[in-house]
Parts: structure tokens; C-alpha cells; sequence
């Protein structure tokens, strides 16, 4: 749990300045100021950012710490079957990484694929996607073609930037010399 609390922690105050501030202070061991009161007559306070969806913070952090998107943007023509497997070996792991830490994917059903499995009656559709010579009524009796997935956490970092920077997946990068 202090993993997560920390990565929470860490990307909170990367992008959230009064946060940051309030964590070098308890850090330092120096109190923090109390938090202001709200008083009924003031209008409630406005959040200072906007927000973005979860999708682009996902496909940031995927950029970010696996440049899956300038791998799927770049065209592949020129280069070896062997380059590109190169490349895809890093990006694969990179990406697995980020899904693993954000969502920790279990599969759905732990047999084997092409084990025979039963879809009972009542069955949910969202888990269950029944194919290939379906009639009747459940419970069906099949072969498992894929086992599933499902996440048993879902923990993509919150937005804390600003309205301009909303839809941004990679910033672009400048290196001084």
C-alpha cells in the first residue's frame, strides 16, 4: 500500500505546486499552516485546473515511459524485421510495466486456452463472449478461445496541468547544449 501511496504522492506533487510545497514542508518537519476555512458567505472554491480524460493520461504515460506511441507512429519501411522486433522487445516490456502498475491485469478464467469450459446460464455478457455456432439457451459448453483480462486496480494518475495542456500525450522536448 505505500508503493501506490508513494507513486500517487509522487505525481501529485510533479504536477501540483501548493501540493509539493506542503510535502517539502512536512518533510522538513516543520509544520504545515492550517488548511483555510471556508466561510458559507464566500462561493465555494473553483479547481485550478482542468481536467482531461483518463484515456490521454494513460496513453501519456505509455508515451512517457515507453514510447508506444512514437513506435506506432513510425513508419516501419526502412527498417529490418530484426530492428523492429528489437524495438518492439523494449516497448512491449515498457508497456506491460505501466499496465501492470495501473491496473494489474489478472486474466478472467485460469484454465488453459483450448480447455472445454462452461458459460452458465445467467452469465454476463461483459465477461463472456460466446462465438461460432451459438443456439439455445446457456449453459453452453465450448472451447476457451481466450481467457480474459480484468483489472483489479485502476489507478491512472490524476490531471493537475492546465487547460492548454489537456489533450497533450508527449510534450515536445528540447535539450540545451
Amino acid at each position: 500500500m505505500r508503493v501506490v501511496t508513494a507513486v500517487r504522492t509522487f505525481f501529485r506533487v510533479l504536477f501540483d505546486r501548493e501540493f509539493a510545497g506542503r510535502v517539502e514542508l512536512a518533510m522538513s518537519g516543520e509544520a504545515a499552516p492550517p488548511a483555510a476555512r471556508t466561510d458559507a458567505s464566500r462561493p465555494p472554491m473553483q479547481p485550478k485546473h482542468e481536467t482531461r480524460s483518463e484515456a490521454i493520461s494513460l496513453l501519456a504515460a505509455l508515451q512517457r515511459e515507453a514510447r508506444l506511441v512514437d513506435f506506432l507512429q513510425e513508419p516501419l519501411e526502412g527498417y529490418s524485421d530484426a530492428q523492429i522486433g528489437a524495438a518492439a522487445r523494449d516497448v512491449h516490456r515498457e508497456c506491460r510495466g505501466v499496465l501492470q502498475r495501473m491496473f494489474a491485469l489478472e486474466p478472467l478464467r485460469t484454465e488453459t486456452e483450448g480447455a472445454t469450459i462452461e458459460v452458465s446460464s445467467g452469465y454476463d455478457a461483459a465477461c463472456y463472449r460466446v462465438t461460432g455456432n451459438v443456439s439455445g439457451e446457456p449453459p453452453f459448453r465450448g472451447t476457451m478461445v481466450h481467457h480474459g483480462w480484468k483489472a483489479t486496480i485502476c489507478q491512472v494518475p490524476k490531471w493537475s496541468g492546465g487547460k492548454d495542456a489537456a489533450m497533450v500525450v508527449a510534450p515536445v522536448e528540447v535539450e540545451l547544449k
